[in-house]
């Protein structure tokens, strides 16, 4: 089967299991439940969308198909920055800041935060990006650690609110939220495409991809600032989701067996959305919501990960 057809299946896969969360057990008051279905479904669209594209760049860019870009920390900060506000202030501060602000202060922090990591790793001619993620495992330990310190002092009361921020949740998705995020990452998907051919060159390698005349660290920094922001806006939105970048890109790339970027992009992101939309449906219509859909996917991914470790080792 040839990648056509093969994206063909994809495509028609997601469409089913779109179909079948939107329609399966529609209520008879249609008018209420569609459109809280649609909001959740528009969610989990643009949240696979942005970590199948931001996990495959990274790991293009990389060089390593066991990394992810959880791994410069950004899921740690948004969990250390949550149980700050919960710590300092309390529940009812998070409350009353409103979704709005909350989402714009998240993803406002994270994309500095990158800024300020890549600023100080590219300056004056670094240009190792695994001293960079080293760096990013350092910090995102630190934030774990900080996170954690707080969590035992805070309210058991209180706990619950930054237990619920610890994990993706699409229930209640904020539709001003959701229309920002779509326009950023819609804007940010638009740019990154344009570098879809250079992603073949430099997935040779560095040296590679010099001697075919691409601006590698200028290139480099974009990738990584198209993936800051893509994971900051999509964490914000519904919390951090660890594995899923990982099981996406490795299953698309054992699927399609190409390396052109122009294929491999678009398949991840299907996967991303397949795993989501039909892994909420399951979640909900035959386990009743007694399991939490990231906690399945991190369990599945943990074990892929061990997999690809002694694939890699042997």
């Amino acid at each position: 089967m040839d990648s056509k057809r093969k994206m063909f299946v994809l495509i028609m896969a997601a469409a089913v299991c779109t179909g079948l969360f939107l329609f399966y057990a529609l209520p008879s008051v249609w008018e209420y439940a569609l459109p809280r279905r649609m909001t959740k479904v528009l969610a989990i669209i643009l949240v696979g969308t942005a970590i199948g594209y931001s996990s495959m760049i990274f790991q293009t860019i990389t060089n390593n198909r066991i990394l992810t870009p959880g791994i410069l920390g950004l899921d740690s900060l948004y969990v250390l920055l949550q149980t700050a506000v919960i710590y300092f202030f309390g529940a009812a501060q998070l409350a009353e800041l409103g979704k709005n602000a909350n989402f714009l202060m998240s993803t406002g922090l994270m994309v500095c935060f990158s800024f300020a990591l890549f600023a100080l790793m590219f300056r004056r001619g670094g240009r190792h990006i695994f001293l960079l993620l080293l760096v990013g495992v350092v910090f995102g330990t630190l934030f774990r650690s900080l996170s954690s310190f707080m969590q035992m002092l805070i309210d058991p009361n209180e706990f619950q609110v930054v237990q619920n921020k610890m994990f993706a949740s699409f229930n209640n998705v904020n539709t001003d939220i959701l229309l920002l995020a779509s326009a950023v990452i819609i804007a940010v998907l638009a740019y990154a495409w344009r570098f879809r051919r250079i992603f073949d060159v430099l997935s040779l390698g560095r040296d590679h991809a010099v001697n075919l005349g691409i601006d590698y660290d200028r290139t480099v920094k974009k990738m990584l600032i198209i993936v800051a922001v893509l994971v900051s806006v999509s964490t914000a939105l519904v919390g951090p989701i660890t594995f899923l970048g990982l099981l996406a890109v490795n299953v698309a790339r054992e699927f399609f067996k190409t390396y052109k970027h122009s294929v491999l992009i678009p398949g991840a992101v299907l996967f991303s959305i397949i795993a989501l939309v039909g892994g909420q449906f399951i979640v909900e219509k035959v386990f009743g919501l007694t399991a939490t859909l990231v906690v399945i996917i991190d369990f599945i991914g943990g074990i892929y990960f061990i997999y690809l470790l002694l694939k890699e080792r042997k």
